[in-house]
């Protein structure tokens, strides 16, 4: 086992951690460019938000499908072969003939791109330490943070840089892509081969699959999970929409920066264990949604500085809100805990990939304020499930300490 702080250890998680950067820059560089690609083909909001929909679909349907191959045939190929397909598709992409096109290749790399974060924990928890686990992880989920505002970043500067020579948002795919692939290569010699793995027999992970979707325990926080990225990541896409137009007007490298507003998500997740030690972790979640709710009543503003406040608001309560769901999931199995963590994930994008077509007609009909009151909606059915998830936790509690008595 690789141990904490060793040569090997420091090669295995800083090549997750790119790898975990490559798919989430891959994923998310569209984001920035859908006011691009509805005028450039002449779609609506709806119809361009769904080339970022489709692909977190694609993702959504792959984790399962990936985390079974890989059981059979090994991390590294499955992590490695899938995202050299996925960076190959973002080259393509900027090369087809229509939009058609474009949704049917990120729906296929949003599949591909799956592969790594299906496979990634499951090589840790059988290559490292118990201790070296721990600190591997939490590099991992950074990373996947910065990968993501990175893919947003650059891909809305290199868009605005292009329409002076390329083209626009054919540009951010090209340039992201080309990097992407060259920082692929290295990552061939520099993750560690799997020498912990067992291949896992056929027929193994329907019944726990089974159990974790129909658990009590687990289902309310799935639905927290999806239904607060759902309206969390695609207020994004209306708020740029809405700030690409008059009066405002912003350029795609102007959109691109907004999602820095992600870094105060990045604060709120390196002090979630504090706060979950001090009010408890259904507590903590009911306390996250409640301050994304009061950060929501920003986008009833038409004026900047309310919108950019609204963001960062959000921001730091909703990824808040995941680590307490993503740690409850972590406490409420004994068995499969992979299993669970990846339909946590399941349910996560899903809900993102929804959350374009759930809003779009709260947008049509008031725009921000709209999309506002579309969130609020949700946030209420979120804070619902977390106040059924205390009660249960009350009920669990008081029964053990009825067990203890007797």
């Amino acid at each position: 086992m690789i141990d904490l702080k060793t040569r090997l250890w420091w090669r295995a998680t800083l090549t997750l951690g790119l790898g975990s950067m490559l798919v989430f820059i891959n994923l998310y560089l569209t984001q920035p460019l859908l006011p691009l690609l509805a005028r450039d083909f002449d779609v609506s909001a709806l119809s361009a938000s769904w080339a970022l929909s489709i692909s977190t679909l694609g993702l959504a349907v792959g984790l399962l499908f990936w985390a079974r191959i890989a059981d059979r045939l090994g991390r590294k190929p499955v992590m490695l072969g899938c995202l050299l397909v996925a960076i190959v598709l973002s080259l393509l992409m900027a090369l087809v003939p229509n939009f058609g096109w474009l949704l049917a290749a990120r729906g296929v790399q949003g599949f591909f791109l799956a592969g790594l974060p299906a496979t990634a924990v499951a090589y840790m928890g059988e290559e490292l330490t118990p201790r070296a686990l721990v600190t591997s992880i939490g590099i991992y989920i950074a990373a996947n943070s910065m990968g993501g505002i990175a893919g947003r970043v650059f891909g809305g500067l290199l868009a605005q840089w292009g329409e002076l020579w390329i083209g626009g948002w054919q540009t951010s795919f090209l340039v992201l892509g080309a990097i992407s692939l060259l920082l692929w290569l290295p990552l061939l010699k520099w993750l560690p081969p799997s020498r912990h793995f067992v291949p896992a027999g056929k027929g193994q992970g329907v019944r726990p699959l089974l159990e974790h979707i129909r658990n009590p325990l687990l289902w309310p926080v799935y639905l927290v999970g999806g239904l607060n990225f759902m309206v969390f990541l695609n207020q994004y896409t209306y708020v740029a929409f809405y700030l690409s137009e008059p009066p405002i007007k912003m350029a795609p490298a102007a959109l691109g920066l907004l999602f820095l507003t992600y870094l105060t998500g990045t604060f709120a997740s390196g002090i979630s264990g504090w706060l979950i030690t001090r009010f408890g972790l259904c507590r903590t979640l009911m306390g996250a949604i409640g301050i994304m709710a009061v950060g929501n009543l920003g986008l009833l503003s038409d004026r900047l500085p309310l919108i950019l406040l609204a963001l960062l608001v959000d921001s730091f309560a909703f990824f808040l809100a995941h680590a307490c769901a993503s740690s409850w999931v972590g406490r409420s199995v004994r068995e499969h805990r992979a299993l669970a963590s990846s339909l946590y994930l399941v349910f996560y994008y899903l809900g993102a990939s929804l959350g374009g077509l759930y809003l779009y007609p709260f947008w049509a009909w008031a725009g921000l304020p709209g999309v506002a009151a579309g969130m609020m909606l949700v946030l209420l059915v979120t804070a619902g499930l977390s106040l059924r998830l205390l009660r249960r936790e009350r009920v669990m509690a008081g029964d053990m300490g009825t067990k203890s008595v007797l």
